[in-house]
């Protein structure tokens, strides 16, 4: 029988259990973080012949130059025609329903102009080239490639650079079919910190990028986050979640196998359920119990469960809200009646899944909103991966000579205030020549 941990909202500690249920330190350790700082410096100085020296090491690789390490487009061609017709069909139904959701995200130029004449705006543009990492080996998604990419071309982003280790030099059909759907520029068989770099600087030949986004172990996150700066990147990511509120009602099965969809991520994903129903709870521990040894990543999903997860009741709905709000998770299930009539107190949640029939899992792969969504509470500030991050947004000025010599007037006097004299003056000349 598995041990998970049950909590009841009544409990006068509650909020102090779920505070450490939730905490997760997952930084990098100071070992981690040497060797990632030496992996960047050495493609920084050495580039090309850093990039072969650690693809050779780390994932059992015979190369001799980087030209050996780019994966020719028409590769990524022969993998869609490889792929079983049902996959094919899979992921470009996917992607289709993607691009349609992204489409509905682009943000357009606009301006306005004022009575005087001045004119005020802002202009939307794409980024020039962005970084796509995607895990190689048994991490293989390419899922993730569409997530990532798909958004990016509907952007308009000028070269898309897709990176992905090949451990052993395997290559993944699916991946690489997912990739050529997408519309990806260029796809370069190097992985680990060592991608990172190369997208972040550039070398001889990964030219380097604006943005870096996609998933990646404890190594790809520490690189990412010392590389920002340089280049613009999505977010570090957590483990996996998902919170169900269930009024009770929903078969527990179904909701049993929504918490092991994201518990099966891995050893550190957290799965809870909420529920007023305490006769509910008891039937999808029962269900888990009764499942669970069905599962082929049943070890992880075990440990997941036990460490992280949780069954927690509470007084009624509204309560369940409160604590959705307080947990932020990355996905919210909300398998109730009428899911409408609480969606407008939730505030904090990367995605909600409405009503019985909507599984999560349906939002990782295929349902249009992008799955790259915040997690560790951070959807209290931050938002999905849409297009608008692979867009930048410019202010637009023009002054009218009747708006120069208003606003100078007016920057005139803040300014002196501060007592910056040439940004005064600056903004005084044109008032005498307006």
């Amino acid at each position: 029988m598995l041990e998970i941990k049950q909590l009841t909202a009544e409990a006068p500690d509650f909020w102090s259990q779920l505070e450490s249920l939730l905490a997760w330190e997952g930084g990098a350790n100071e070992a981690v973080e040497a060797t990632v700082r030496e992996i960047l410096a050495a493609v920084r100085a050495r580039g090309d012949a850093a990039l072969v020296e650690y693809s050779n090491r780390f994932d059992r690789l015979q190369a001799s130059a980087m030209a050996e390490l780019e994966i020719p487009l028409a590769r990524l061609q022969q993998a869609l025609q490889r792929i079983p017709a049902e996959q094919r069909e899979a992921l470009e139904g996917a992607a289709a329903r993607i691009r349609a959701y992204a489409e509905r995200q682009k943000l357009e130029s606009w301006s306005y102009t004022e009575p005087d004449g001045t004119l005020l705006g802002q202009q939307v543009t794409p980024l020039d080239r962005v970084g796509l990492y995607v895990p190689g080996g048994k991490a293989a998604y390419p899922s993730s490639v569409l997530m990532n990419a798909v958004p990016a071309k509907v952007a308009g982003v000028g070269e898309l650079i897709m990176v992905v280790p090949t451990p052993d030099g395997e290559l993944n059909e699916l991946v690489l079919a997912a990739a050529a759907i997408a519309g990806v520029d260029r796809v370069f068989a190097i992985g680990g910190a060592q991608a990172v770099a190369a997208l972040a600087y550039g070398t001889e030949t990964v030219p380097a990028v604006d943005k870096i986004v996609g998933p990646g172990n404890i190594y790809v996150a520490t690189a990412k986050g010392m590389v920002f700066g340089s280049v613009g990147i999505d977010m570090i990511a957590g483990p996996s979640e998902i919170l169900v509120i269930c009024d009770g009602d929903t078969d527990p099965d179904w909701i049993a196998m929504d918490l092991f969809s994201q518990a099966e991520h891995d050893e550190d994903a957290q799965a809870i359920l909420v529920s007023p129903d305490e006769g509910f709870l008891e039937r999808v521990a029962a269900s888990i119990d009764r499942l669970l040894p069905t599962m082929e990543r049943q070890g992880i999903i075990r440990t997941s469960l036990g460490g992280r997860g949780a069954l927690i009741r509470v007084g009624d709905l509204e309560q369940a809200v409160e604590v959705a709000n307080f947990i932020a998770p990355e996905h919210l299930e909300l398998s109730v009646a009428r899911p409408e009539a609480l969606l407008p107190q939730i505030r904090h949640a990367g995605a909600i899944f409405m009503g019985r029939y909507t599984a999560e899992a349906l939002g990782d792969y295929c349902a249009g909103p992008n799955h790259v969504l915040p997690t560790s509470r951070t959807a209290r500030f931050s938002s999905p991966l849409g297009v608008y991050d692979f867009q930048k947004r410019t202010s637009l000025i023009n002054c009218s000579p009747q708006g120069a010599a208003e606003l100078g007037r007016t920057a005139s006097v803040l300014a002196r205030g501060e007592g910056l004299t040439a940004h005064a003056r600056s903004a005084e000349y044109r008032i005498r020549k307006s």
